[in-house]
């Protein structure tokens, strides 16, 4: 027996099909995503290896060692910068700041300088946060609670609503100390770090083995205490909006 197949056009019914997207419709300027291996490999990694292990008059010599160790930080964060097309106030700021101790290293300056360097720039960027509540753009704004990750017109919308503004400001303004917290802890922690270690004469072996155990030690001291404040931060903000909003997470995170 034949079974005649049916054909959407003889029976009147419509074929449809969903739309394929033109080349021009799918963006160019996608970002990728950082790879968490290279960013270890190249801005912890490799840099302790060099001055732990290379520093010896027999391989790189203690400045050459320098240099080398503190390029691939450098070039990693400029590659970030050009690959994302626009300037990353994180990525700008590590180069700024291996650079300053690349020089200090390298003009042979006292290991307390080091120290003040590392204590100084997270110091000001947890002063900048306290400063910035007094003003109409507080960073905690920046960091956390900005329209990249949080559908914002919508929260504040229902915010209005339901009246909550005043008290969601006042939330703003406590995730704003909690943020200060985590970069004055980054800040002491630095310090400590830096006076603990750097002991040797700059410009010696001793010294860049020194410099390399700080650069190793300081993702686990630093990093991972002012990472956890930061997510719990993160976290009041996210409870602060869903209570006082009315609005579940799902309704307010931007679709990526």
């Amino acid at each position: 027996m034949n079974i005649k197949e049916s054909n959407p056009a003889d029976s009147g019914e419509a074929k449809t099909s969903e739309p394929i997207a033109t080349p021009a419709e799918i963006p160019a300027n996608k970002p990728k995503k950082e790879s968490l291996l290279a960013n270890l490999l190249l801005n912890i990694v490799i840099p302790t290896l060099v001055l732990t292990k290379l520093s010896g008059d027999d391989y790189l010599g203690t400045k050459l060692a320098i240099i080398v160790a503190l390029a691939f930080p450098i070039l990693y964060g400029a590659n970030d910068l050009i690959r994302n097309g626009k300037i990353n106030f994180f990525s700008a700021l590590g180069i700024i700041s291996v650079a300053l101790t690349g020089g200090m290293s390298l003009m042979e300056l006292p290991p307390e300088y080091i120290a003040i360097k590392e204590a100084a720039i997270p110091g000001l960027i947890g002063l900048a946060v306290l400063i910035s509540i007094k003003t109409k753009y507080p960073l905690v704004r920046t960091f956390l609670y900005n329209d990249k990750f949080l559908q914002t017109d919508k929260v504040e919308a229902a915010l209005h609503e339901r009246g909550k503004m005043d008290d969601f400001n006042k939330a703003m303004r406590n995730a704003s100390i909690m943020l200060a917290g985590s970069f004055f802890l980054s800040s002491a922690l630095n310090y400590i770090l830096a006076k603990m270690l750097l002991v040797s004469e700059p410009g010696t072996e001793a010294f860049n083995a020194e410099l390399g155990k700080m650069t190793a030690l300081s993702f686990p001291v630093i990093a991972v205490p002012a990472t956890i404040i930061m997510m719990g931060t993160l976290f009041y903000v996210f409870r602060s909006i869903t209570r006082l909003s009315g609005l579940s997470l799902d309704d307010i995170m931007v679709d990526q």
